[in-house]
Protein backbone atom coordinates (compact mmCIF):
# COMPACT_ATOMS: atom_id res chain seq x y z
CA UNK A 1 0.00 0.00 0.00
CA UNK A 2 0.92 3.09 -1.44
CA UNK A 3 0.48 6.91 -0.68
CA UNK A 4 1.67 8.33 -3.00
CA UNK A 5 -0.75 9.40 -5.82
CA UNK A 6 -2.65 10.62 -2.76
CA UNK A 7 0.18 13.00 -1.83
CA UNK A 8 0.31 14.07 -4.98
CA UNK A 9 -3.41 14.87 -5.36
CA UNK A 10 -2.69 16.48 -2.23
CA UNK A 11 0.12 18.67 -3.10
CA UNK A 12 -1.53 19.77 -6.30
CA UNK A 13 -4.72 20.66 -4.27
CA UNK A 14 -2.91 22.96 -2.26
CA UNK A 15 -1.23 24.55 -5.17
CA UNK A 16 -4.48 25.71 -6.40
CA UNK A 17 -4.98 26.76 -2.44
CA UNK A 18 -2.26 28.95 -2.25
CA UNK A 19 -3.03 30.49 -6.16
CA UNK A 20 -6.34 31.20 -4.72
CA UNK A 21 -5.23 32.70 -1.77
CA UNK A 22 -2.68 35.19 -3.96
CA UNK A 23 -5.08 36.34 -6.68
CA UNK A 24 -8.43 35.97 -4.64
CA UNK A 25 -9.82 34.00 -7.26
CA UNK A 26 -12.30 31.50 -5.83
CA UNK A 27 -12.24 30.48 -2.06
CA UNK A 28 -11.06 33.98 -0.99
CA UNK A 29 -13.48 35.34 -3.64
CA UNK A 30 -16.38 34.16 -2.21
CA UNK A 31 -16.06 31.17 -0.07
CA UNK A 32 -19.91 30.42 0.77
CA UNK A 33 -20.64 30.29 -2.82
CA UNK A 34 -17.50 28.54 -3.99
CA UNK A 35 -17.81 25.85 -0.97
CA UNK A 36 -21.56 25.37 -2.55
CA UNK A 37 -19.96 25.20 -6.46
CA UNK A 38 -17.28 22.68 -5.10
CA UNK A 39 -19.33 20.52 -3.52
CA UNK A 40 -21.87 20.65 -6.26
CA UNK A 41 -19.00 19.85 -8.54
CA UNK A 42 -17.53 16.78 -7.01
CA UNK A 43 -21.25 15.22 -6.18
CA UNK A 44 -21.92 15.43 -9.92
CA UNK A 45 -19.07 13.72 -10.84
CA UNK A 46 -18.97 11.47 -8.57
CA UNK A 47 -22.57 10.30 -9.36
CA UNK A 48 -20.97 10.12 -12.92
CA UNK A 49 -18.51 8.19 -11.56
CA UNK A 50 -21.17 5.54 -9.44
CA UNK A 51 -23.17 5.33 -12.53
CA UNK A 52 -20.15 4.33 -15.10
CA UNK A 53 -18.97 1.70 -12.27
CA UNK A 54 -22.57 0.11 -12.18
CA UNK A 55 -22.78 0.22 -15.82
CA UNK A 56 -19.39 -1.35 -16.14
CA UNK A 57 -17.87 1.50 -18.07
CA UNK A 58 -15.60 2.30 -15.33
CA UNK A 59 -13.16 0.03 -13.23
CA UNK A 60 -10.52 0.29 -11.06
CA UNK A 61 -6.63 -0.40 -11.98
CA UNK A 62 -4.81 -1.70 -9.67
CA UNK A 63 -1.34 0.47 -8.92
CA UNK A 64 1.32 0.10 -6.26
CA UNK A 65 0.72 4.12 -5.96
CA UNK A 66 -2.45 3.83 -4.23
CA UNK A 67 -4.00 3.34 -1.43
CA UNK A 68 -5.80 0.68 -2.06
CA UNK A 69 -8.45 1.89 0.07
CA UNK A 70 -12.14 1.93 -1.65
CA UNK A 71 -15.19 3.81 -0.66
CA UNK A 72 -17.40 1.50 -2.75
CA UNK A 73 -17.16 -1.03 -5.20
CA UNK A 74 -14.38 0.01 -7.83
CA UNK A 75 -14.42 3.70 -6.38
CA UNK A 76 -10.79 4.42 -4.71
CA UNK A 77 -10.91 6.82 -1.93
CA UNK A 78 -8.08 8.70 -4.34
CA UNK A 79 -10.69 9.34 -6.79
CA UNK A 80 -12.67 11.62 -4.37
CA UNK A 81 -9.39 14.01 -4.13
CA UNK A 82 -9.10 14.02 -7.72
CA UNK A 83 -12.53 15.13 -8.37
CA UNK A 84 -11.87 17.59 -6.14
CA UNK A 85 -8.73 18.87 -7.52
CA UNK A 86 -9.96 18.53 -10.91
CA UNK A 87 -13.27 20.91 -9.63
CA UNK A 88 -10.91 23.79 -7.71
CA UNK A 89 -8.47 23.93 -10.78
CA UNK A 90 -11.59 24.26 -13.09
CA UNK A 91 -12.84 27.23 -11.33
CA UNK A 92 -9.47 28.46 -10.36
CA UNK A 93 -9.18 28.75 -13.87
CA UNK A 94 -12.40 30.35 -14.88
CA UNK A 95 -12.31 33.05 -12.39
CA UNK A 96 -8.72 33.92 -13.19
CA UNK A 97 -9.68 34.43 -17.21
CA UNK A 98 -12.80 36.29 -16.25
CA UNK A 99 -10.33 38.42 -14.37
CA UNK A 100 -7.87 38.43 -16.59
CA UNK A 101 -10.11 39.18 -19.26
CA UNK A 102 -11.70 42.05 -16.95
CA UNK A 103 -8.57 43.93 -16.45
CA UNK A 104 -7.95 43.72 -20.61
CA UNK A 105 -11.54 45.49 -21.49
CA UNK A 106 -11.14 48.02 -19.01
CA UNK A 107 -7.49 48.55 -20.03
CA UNK A 108 -9.11 48.96 -23.85
CA UNK A 109 -11.60 51.37 -22.81
CA UNK A 110 -8.90 53.34 -20.55
CA UNK A 111 -6.75 53.39 -24.23
CA UNK A 112 -9.89 54.34 -26.34
CA UNK A 113 -11.24 57.10 -23.68
CA UNK A 114 -7.58 58.88 -23.75
CA UNK A 115 -7.56 58.61 -27.65
CA UNK A 116 -11.30 59.98 -27.94
CA UNK A 117 -9.95 62.53 -25.98
CA UNK A 118 -7.00 63.40 -27.91
CA UNK A 119 -9.03 63.55 -30.79
CA UNK A 120 -11.51 66.14 -29.42
CA UNK A 121 -8.77 68.50 -28.68
CA UNK A 122 -7.01 68.17 -31.89
CA UNK A 123 -10.64 68.52 -33.37
CA UNK A 124 -10.78 72.05 -31.32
Amino acid sequence: MSVLYLLTVLVAIGSMVLLDRRFRLFFWRDARRATIVLVVGVAFFLAWDLAGIGLHVFARGGSRFMTGIVIAPELPLEEVFFLTFLCYLTMVLVTGAWLLLGRRAAGRARDDGVRDGARMRDDA
